[in-house]
């Protein structure tokens, strides 16, 4: 996927404009949908209260917030339905579960509860072996743009290249897809491996 994306033509934007571009394309997926990869194993979540507990230490607090979140993800997912598309996300795992994973997980197991189709892959299942280097983090919006999004070193989001090369972004949704139909349903692999870890430990939390 990297020696794709290098050739294409793209846009680089900053964080503010790839927000505001990024809600503008959603709301129109389409049928075709909304196609994420996830591959880096942390991330930042600046201003989460959930992520903020759980990067306190406070891991109870930090779940409770999400439950807190069912409202809100049952009312985003119906009018998601409501519009014509669904989403599906690969998330790539690597062993041991980072803590910030095992957070995330919980927050996806909860979307997953209302509507969004979360597959998740081993690091091992990759193709290629991401001979390329590691994977970009991809999202497909329908069928006319695509981005790459951008992290600065800590985690945290800094903004997007985007593509509108159909051919490219067709392409890269048939991977995302090909990578979704090898991965295992969240939901057991959440019961499996993720319910029956214990809290992160604080120091380590990221």
């Amino acid at each position: 996927m990297r020696s794709l994306l290098a050739e294409a033509p793209r846009e680089r934007l900053g964080l503010d404009a790839y927000l505001e571009d990024f809600d503008r394309y959603f709301w129109n997926s389409g049928a075709t949908g909304f196609w994420k990869l996830e591959r880096r194993q942390t991330f930042r979540e600046a201003g989460v209260d959930s992520w903020e507990a759980f990067r306190r230490g406070e891991w109870q607090e930090a779940l409770s917030l999400i439950a807190d979140q069912e409202g809100h993800f049952e009312s985003y997912f119906e009018r998601i339905t409501q519009s014509g598309f669904a989403l599906h996300r690969v998330r790539v795992v690597e062993e041991p579960i980072t803590p910030y994973l095992q957070w995330e997980l919980h927050l996806l197991r909860l979307k997953e509860k209302h509507g969004e189709r979360t597959r998740v892959l081993p690091k091992e299942n990759l193709p290629g072996g991401e001979s390329e280097g590691l994977l970009p983090e991809v999202v497909v919006l329908g069928e006319l743009v695509m981005y790459e999004i951008i992290y600065d070193d800590d985690g945290n989001l800094a903004g997007g290249i985007k593509f509108t090369d159909v051919n490219v972004i067709s392409k890269c949704r048939e991977f995302i897809q090909g990578l979704h139909a090898k991965g295992e349903q969240l939901r057991s692999f959440f019961g499996r491996r993720v319910a029956p870890l214990p809290p992160p430990a604080i120091n380590s939390a990221g």
